[in-house]
């Protein structure tokens, strides 16, 4: 795998296949597939510790699930069946953040908070656009989540830490 420092050196990465695609157009895939190559670092590192195998497992899987959800429910062809798929990248993003909250003892903190405030963005953007396509809301109301020393989605995107 190619090494980057920044979502910038990591779109130079990225197959054109994949910028071609009408799907490229949205944020919060272009985010979860780099969050997904992000996290390929975190788990072998992970892996590394006996009492993190079985986490890195099911970070690797739930971080995965994020962008892949968003890229099927993209592909359907009503409002009610993108809906579905973006509630499923939600309840993902969701237990990627729980996990890389478990897999903080292991990582460094740094590593650790940068993934999960990068997660809450992409909750944050999930939540946006779900009820968009469901034309209703789902099951909680717009809702800030407030966490201490947050950084913003560029920087975020702009120095991402390697464990």
């Amino acid at each position: 795998m190619e090494s980057f420092v920044n979502y910038d050196e990591w779109l130079k990465t990225v197959p054109d296949d994949f910028k071609g695609d009408v799907l490229w157009k949205m944020a919060v895939y272009r985010i979860a597939l780099f969050l997904g190559d992000l996290s390929w670092f975190d788990v072998t590192k992970l892996v590394k510790d006996r009492r993190t195998i079985g986490l890195s497992e099911q970070l690797y899987e739930a971080v995965g699930s994020v962008g892949v959800n968003i890229a099927e429910g993209y592909s359907r062809s009503s409002g009610k069946d993108r809906a579905r798929f973006m509630e499923y990248s939600l309840g993902s993003a969701r237990e990627s953040r729980d996990w890389y909250y478990k897999g903080r003892h292991v990582l460094k903190d740094v590593v650790a908070q940068h993934r999960i405030q990068l997660l809450t963005q992409i909750i944050r953007l999930l939540l946006t656009m779900t009820p968009k396509e469901r034309t209703k809301t789902i099951r909680e109301e717009q809702a800030p989540y407030l966490v201490g020393a947050e950084l913003t989605l560029d920087q975020l995107l702009e120095q991402a830490p390697l464990p």
